[in-house]
């Protein structure tokens, strides 16, 4: 692996293990998958397929961020405004 692609796969496994804190299936079942996808893909050589994947990874990363700003807008929702 080239080390520039090297630096943004670290960085995005560090990203996505930050975000993984506040998964809903918990912390343990985040970090098992996230090793189980990188592991699976540590043997990809090509620039090209290293770059989709990472572009894969950082839409999952906007998914995830996309997944907690709902909850946490349902949450203030559901405390401030009657049931209707």
């Amino acid at each position: 692996m080239a080390n520039p692609l090297k630096s943004e796969v670290v960085r995005l496994y560090k990203t996505l293990l930050f975000l993984g804190r506040e998964y809903p299936k918990g912390t343990d079942y985040f970090r098992d998958r996230l090793r189980a996808a990188f592991t699976k893909n540590r043997d990809v050589k090509d620039p090209e397929e290293i770059r989709q994947l990472l572009s894969r990874g950082e839409y999952v990363v906007k998914e995830l961020e996309a997944l907690y700003y709902l909850r946490k807008y349902r949450a203030m929702k559901k405390r401030y405004y009657d049931a209707e």
